[in-house]
């Protein structure tokens, strides 16, 4: 699964991070830049991002698939492949179905990292389907050969939210236990559709990246959009936008990340808080991947007490 990450450029190198010196370093060699030159760099907006993303348009430069290639896969056993609409796209996903006599069971949307996916971002969400949950993991615009522009945490939001009323509509799930999680890349576009929607009772968010201005000058083949337009950045940015979230959140950031993005969550949740919002950040030993497991483990709790009232 790394070599799939570490293959993407730019961006990805950053949240990578990886945390040892190289052969021959010191820690005091370390080339990352200092910490105040990753502060949050994306201003702090009071509009609803809900609100603002039914004016808003990104413009894109370049209009095509998302950078990372990826051939199509096909589903394991007891794993579906399912089709639902996005706009005028129809796109794939991945959803692990219960037994048809079973009653309406809560699920978990999760959106995966990188710019493509694979088997391993369904090997990921395995805790949730452990823990009773069913699964589903939608493939993106213009990821694997599918329809759309890659726009780089925009356009993908509208993806995630109808694949979310796809999965409230079936009639083994149960829309009141709906919940969203995402890891890397899709953490981020996780935070930002639990700003722009109500449908999800609580959402987590993996080394999710809240602040895009920041790391502004790493976006070589990502960014298809205007680098010198602050509202790209802004909208594309969950920081810019932390009083807009519509359900309890929890951003797990892993403590061999850069200092941007402990900085960056900690910020997020402290504006969301100042709003009387339920937003936690919350640090997990490991790394980008590592980290995972254990806060997922987590999150799941999380979920568990966010049921809705009987």
């Amino acid at each position: 699964m790394k070599a799939k990450f570490l293959a993407a450029s730019g961006l990805f190198g950053f949240i990578l991070l990886v945390p040892i010196p190289a052969l021959g370093q010191t820690e005091s060699q370390d080339p990352r830049p200092e910490p105040k030159a990753l502060a949050p760099a994306v201003e702090i907006q009071n509009e609803d991002y809900a609100e603002v993303r039914k004016r808003f348009r990104t413009k894109l430069l370049e209009q095509g698939p998302a950078p990372q290639k990826e051939p199509k896969h096909r589903p394991p056993a007891g794993v579906t492949e399912v089709e639902f609409p996005s706009g005028k796209l129809r796109l794939k996903a991945w959803v692990s179905r219960p037994p048809e006599n079973k009653l309406r069971q809560p699920a978990v949307l999760f959106v995966h990292g990188g710019f493509a996916f694979g088997p391993p971002d369904w090997e990921m969400a395995q805790p949730y389907h452990d823990a009773g949950y069913v699964v589903l993991v939608p493939i993106l615009r213009g990821e694997n050969g599918q329809p759309g522009s890659f726009s780089l945490f925009y356009d993908e939001v509208d993806d995630v939210l109808a694949a979310a009323t796809y999965l409230s509509e079936q009639p083994y799930i149960d829309p009141d236990r709906l919940y969203l999680a995402g890891h890397s890349s899709g953490g981020t576009v996780a935070l930002l559709a639990a700003m722009a929607s109500r449908q999800f009772r609580a959402v987590a968010s993996f080394d999710g990246l809240p602040d895009l201005a920041a790391v502004s000058k790493l976006l070589k083949e990502e960014a298809r959009f205007d680098l010198n337009d602050p509202r790209e950045f802004q909208v594309r940015s969950p920081l810019a936008y932390a009083g807009s979230f519509k359900c309890p959140a929890r951003l797990y950031y892993s403590n061999q990340a850069w200092e941007h993005m402990h900085l960056t969550s900690q910020r997020t949740a402290e504006v969301a808080k100042e709003r009387g919002l339920d937003v936690e950040a919350i640090l997990v030993e490991g790394n980008h991947f590592s980290m995972v497991r254990p806060a997922m483990k987590q999150s799941i709790e999380f979920f568990r007490t966010k049921r809705p009232a009987k």
